[in-house]
């Protein structure tokens, strides 16, 4: 999965730290970032291509975001212009950047420049926000209210009968691969709950024997994803929510196409599922 990078290794520890030139940095444009674009593929560029293409000193306003080795990543709310081997990037495009860990980085960074965006202004009084000295997060200095980075909790879920796994396909997307049932949670729902809930919502089949598989940080939706499997309780039939869902699907294990289980859980679940190697 995406964010699994060893033997490199990501350290989100807030602290102050100074940028170098060999940092790379996250500028935002809308849904795109900037990258620096070459034969061997794209990347988020450093400081010091940064600074060669725009002249000045860019260190003080850069934001410290995380680290992934001895390399940091910040984000700096700049306007740069194309070209020159530079050039926007839909945010998406981080699922295929190679290697992993530069892709992981990227969509990280992205979560978080998303967030710093979102709370500019104060939720309670209007007031614009500072980031926190001591910690990643923004305070009002009128009211002092603190917002911490956004996380929303979701599940994924595998609903086995048998042999068959029930396969998805969502409505007014673009992508035909087949999906598992997902969510997010609700206020007042434990994980379990959201299994239960999502899974009649959009299939209409009810569930029992929830199995925990695994996590994984998303941040494309700025999500915290749960994996689960379940077992069909009672009748199998399926009634598919049509706003959610283009298509529901039971399908035989023999007949589930191979998976790329290198960015997402859905994927490395419905492969589980299918080489037999899944919590019974």
């Amino acid at each position: 999965m995406i964010h699994l990078i060893y033997p490199h290794k990501y350290d989100n520890h807030f602290h102050s730290r100074d940028a170098r030139p060999g940092d790379h940095v996250f500028i935002p444009k809308g849904d795109a970032a900037l990258m620096a674009v070459n034969g061997e593929g794209d990347y988020l560029p450093t400081f010091a291509q940064v600074r060669d293409r725009l002249g000045g000193d860019l260190y003080d306003d850069a934001i410290y975001l995380f680290s992934v080795d001895d390399c940091g990543f910040f984000l700096l709310q700049r306007d740069v212009p194309e070209g020159d081997g530079f050039a926007y990037r839909p945010v998406m495009m981080f699922r295929s950047v190679q290697p992993r860990w530069r892709a992981f980085a990227g969509i990280t960074a992205a979560h978080l420049s998303g967030w710093f965006a979102h709370n500019r202004y104060c939720g309670a009084c209007g007031e614009l926000s500072q980031p926190k000295e001591d910690e990643r997060a923004m305070r009002c200095p009128a009211c002092g209210l603190v917002v911490y980075p956004s996380i929303s909790p979701a599940v994924i879920v595998a609903v086995t009968n048998g042999d068959k796994l029930l396969l998805t396909r969502y409505a007014n997307r673009p992508s035909r691969n087949y999906a598992l049932i997902a969510g997010f949670m609700e206020i007042g729902e434990s994980l379990e709950d959201t299994v239960r809930r999502e899974v009649m919502e959009e299939v209409g089949v009810a569930v029992r024997n929830l199995r925990y598989y695994g996590s994984q940080p998303w941040a494309f939706s700025s999500s915290m994803l749960a994996g689960f499997f379940c077992d069909v309780d009672g009748s199998d039939a399926i009634t598919v929510d049509e706003v959610e869902l283009a298509e529901a699907i039971w399908v035989q294990r023999e007949d589930i196409p191979t998976q790329d289980v290198g960015v997402a859980l859905t994927a490395e679940m419905i492969d589980a599922f299918r080489r037999g190697e899944y919590p019974r």
